[in-house]
C-alpha cells in the first residue's frame, strides 16, 4: 500500500477538493481510501501541491509529434493547412516514431491515463500498444471528391484491421466539413456510429464558418487552388451540417459518444442543437492550440453554463508547443478566471474519461478506480495554478 498526503487533493466527485487530505492506493494502483488527514504534520513527504486523478486528453495527433517547433503561428487555418501539407512526408519513418515513444512516454509521466488520438496512417500502433498509457485511436479519413468515397472507406477499414491487430480500440471517423465530401462525411460517420465513439473537428476557425455560410472566404479560396471540390454552401454553420448529414445515418438523438473537437464559433443555437440531438455530446477544449493557429478561444463560460459535457486535449505538436494538460488548465484559468479550478480539473480527467467510457475506471479518486495518482505543484498562494505549474505521476 502507498499512502499521498498533500494541501490538497482533489477527488473530482465535486469541484471542491480535500485540504489537508490523503490518497491511499494498493500495489497495483487501486485507490483503496481518500480522507483528511488526522495531522498533517505527521504525515510523510507531505506534498504541498495538489493530487489529481490521471488526466485523460481528449484530443491529440500523436503521429504528428516530429513536426514540433516547425509551424510558424498566427496563420489561420488555411495557412495552417499549407504548412502541414508541406510539412507531412518530410521526415525519415524511424524519426518520427523515435517521436512519438518519446512524447508517448513524456504524457505518462506528467500523469495522463488515457488518449483519444487521431491517427492517419499506422505509424503509432506498436507504441501505443505497449505504452501503459490507454488510446482509442479514432482513424481520421478526407476525401473531398464524392467519386472517392468507396475507395478511401476501403482503405481506412484496411487500417482498421492493421490497428486491431496491435490490440488497440479503433475505428473510422470523419476530419471535419472542409476536407470531405458530404458522401464521405457520412459513411465514415457511419462507420464511427457503428463502433459507438466519434472525434470531429468542429467549427474550428471562422475560415471555416465563412466558407459553410456563403462558400467563400480565405479557406474557400484555399480549397479551391488545390483543385479540390467544395462541401455544399447550406447557409448553416458547419456544426448544423454535421448533425444534418449524422440524420442520414439515423435521425436525433444521439446516444454515441460523439466528440465536438474545438468549437471556437460555437453559438447558443449549436449549444441548444447538441444539447437536444447530442444526448452522447461532449466538446473537447484545445486552447493553446486554438491560440496557435488563430488567437480565439471558444466561448467556454458560455458553454459551461449551457451544461455542456467538456473535456480538454493537447491537440499534436505542429499546432501546439507541448503535450501538457496542467498548461492547457493554466490557460483556460488565465482567460475564465470565474470558472473554479476544480471544474476545468473534473474536464481535464472526469469528462475525458466519460467520453471514453472509462468512467468505471479513470476520471475520479474514488475506493475500487485505478485513474492514476497525480500531483500538480508550483500553486499559488490561493489554490491556483502558475505559470510554473507541472505535474507529474505518483502512481
Amino acid at each position: 500500500m502507498k499512502r499521498f498526503a498533500a494541501r490538497y487533493v482533489y477527488t473530482l466527485t465535486s469541484e471542491a477538493p480535500l485540504k489537508d487530505a490523503f490518497v491511499e492506493v494498493d500495489d497495483d494502483g487501486t485507490v483503496l481510501r481518500v480522507g483528511v488527514c488526522p495531522d498533517p504534520a505527521k504525515e510523510d513527504n507531505f506534498i504541498e501541491g495538489a493530487i489529481v486523478p490521471g488526466f485523460v486528453n481528449a484530443h491529440c495527433h500523436i503521429e504528428l509529434s516530429y513536426m514540433w517547433k516547425l509551424f510558424r503561428k498566427g496563420t489561420g487555418m488555411a495557412g495552417f493547412i499549407d504548412q502541414i501539407n508541406a510539412l507531412r512526408d518530410t521526415c525519415p519513418p524511424e524519426e518520427k516514431k523515435m517521436a512519438i515513444s518519446s512524447w508517448m512516454k513524456v504524457l505518462w509521466d506528467r500523469g495522463v491515463s488515457a488518449m483519444a488520438d487521431i491517427s492517419n496512417c499506422a505509424d503509432s500502433f506498436a507504441i501505443k500498444a505497449s505504452s501503459p498509457l490507454y488510446t482509442r485511436t479514432f482513424l481520421e479519413v478526407f476525401g473531398t471528391e464524392p467519386e472517392d468515397c468507396g475507395q478511401v472507406m476501403s482503405s481506412v477499414r484496411k487500417l482498421q484491421e492493421e490497428a486491431r491487430s496491435f490490440g488497440l480500440d479503433a475505428a473510422p471517423t470523419p476530419h471535419a466539413c472542409y476536407t470531405m465530401s458530404p458522401q464521405l462525411l457520412t459513411a465514415s460517420s457511419a462507420d464511427a456510429l457503428k463502433e459507438g465513439f466519434l472525434s470531429f473537428h468542429s467549427e474550428e476557425t471562422p475560415q471555416e464558418e465563412e466558407m459553410m455560410l456563403t462558400g467563400t472566404g480565405v479557406m474557400a479560396d484555399n480549397r479551391r487552388a488545390a483543385g479540390m471540390s467544395l462541401p455544399p454552401v447550406t447557409g448553416t454553420s458547419s456544426l448544423r451540417y454535421f448533425l444534418d448529414r449524422l440524420a442520414e445515418i439515423h435521425p436525433a438523438p444521439f446516444a454515441e459518444h460523439i466528440l465536438l473537437v474545438h468549437e471556437v464559433c460555437m453559438d447558443r443555437e449549436g449549444m441548444d442543437a447538441v444539447k437536444a440531438e447530442l444526448p452522447g455530446g461532449f466538446v473537447a477544449l484545445c486552447p493553446l492550440s486554438n491560440l496557435f493557429i488563430h488567437n480565439m478561444l471558444p466561448p467556454v463560460e458560455e458553454m459551461s453554463r449551457a451544461g455542456l459535457r467538456l473535456c480538454i486535449g493537447t491537440d499534436s505538436l505542429s499546432s501546439n508547443d507541448d503535450l501538457n494538460p496542467v498548461a492547457e488548465i493554466f490557460c483556460l484559468q488565465q482567460h475564465f478566471p470565474s470558472i473554479p479550478l476544480g471544474r476545468m480539473l473534473g474536464w481535464a480527467c472526469r469528462g475525458g474519461a466519460e467520453f471514453l467510457g472509462k468512467e468505471d475506471v479513470l476520471g475520479t479518486l474514488e475506493e475500487g478506480k485505478r485513474p492514476g495518482v497525480v500531483v500538480i505543484d508550483n500553486l499559488g498562494p490561493d489554490g491556483l495554478l502558475t505559470a510554473s505549474s507541472n505535474s507529474r505521476r505518483l502512481v
